[in-house]
């Protein structure tokens, strides 16, 4: 590899995103209702970052949104979520302030269940 070939690869790698946590609000997940689901996630501006970490076991319909205090806001949710393990990232509907929330949530929306809950660690 020559020189110019080693610095453009540099320079991609420190613009790439990072999902490694440290920029915002870091959630630790907790399975519910029979769903085993670990990792963290992280809330940044007005996205939500599932890290490295993550690790679902799956059910139909999965959607990530955001709660207070135990009780899901379905105007929160933010897209389905379709990697089951690793990071992915989700935009927040307009007009959601995540400031007033302190859960990141797994919802079916399919059958009306949550399936994981992440409180601010």
């Amino acid at each position: 590899m020559d020189r110019r070939t080693f610095v453009t690869a540099l320079a991609a790698t420190a613009a790439a995103p990072a999902f490694a946590g440290g920029h915002g609000r870091i959630f630790n997940f907790v399975g519910i209702n029979n769903h085993t689901v670990t990792g963290r996630a992280e809330i940044v501006g007005t996205t939500v970052h599932l890290l490295d970490d993550f690790r679902f076991d799956g059910a139909p319909d999965p959607k990530i949104a955001l709660g207070r205090d135990g009780t899901y806001d379905p105007a929160t949710l933010s897209g389905l979520l379709t990697n089951f393990s690793g990071s992915s990232s989700f935009e927040l509907p307009a007009g959601i302030d995540p400031a007033q929330y302190n859960e990141v949530w797994v919802w079916c929306e399919q059958f009306n269940v949550g399936l994981a809950i992440a409180s601010e660690a």
